[in-house]
């Protein structure tokens, strides 16, 4: 018989640098699980992608037990992280705060692609593109 989840937990954490302060202690000290054991699964697997901050669905059991996925960082984080910029418009469109090439908005898509809502890399890269443009990124 497989294990019941009795709460799912989504969080979006730094590559590796999982504590116990929060907001990991705040968000899963309630729930009983033994954070210092999920602190140190997480940053053993997550050694290799530090800088990215990486959302993570924790799925807790019953018996206090737990299992994580980790999913791809955010698009906005990508395109900042590509682009250079510390943070998107502030007036969305009307202002251009930075600028990607099309063939950095194709790297992004093919990493975001397994988390995206797309049958095609394709697709994934007009999500992305409308993420940029409404960040006030160019794409050139």
């Amino acid at each position: 018989m497989a294990k019941k989840a009795t709460k799912k937990i989504k969080i979006q954490i730094p590559a590796g640098k999982a504590t116990l302060a929060p907001p990991i202690g705040t968000a899963l000290g309630p729930v009983g699980i033994n954070l210092q054991e999920f602190c140190t699964k997480f940053n053993e697997e997550t050694k290799d992608k530090i800088g990215d901050v990486l959302p993570v669905e924790i799925s807790v059991y019953e018996n206090r037990t737990f299992d994580f996925v980790i999913k791809t960082p955010p698009t906005s984080f990508l395109i900042k992280k590509y682009a250079n910029v510390k943070a998107g418009s502030a007036t969305g469109t009307l202002e251009k705060v930075g600028s990607l090439t099309k063939e950095q908005i194709k790297e992004i898509a093919t990493i975001k692609l397994p988390d995206l809502n797309a049958y095609d890399l394709e697709e994934a890269i007009k999500i992305v593109s409308g993420t940029a443009f409404n960040m006030g990124i160019e794409i050139k």
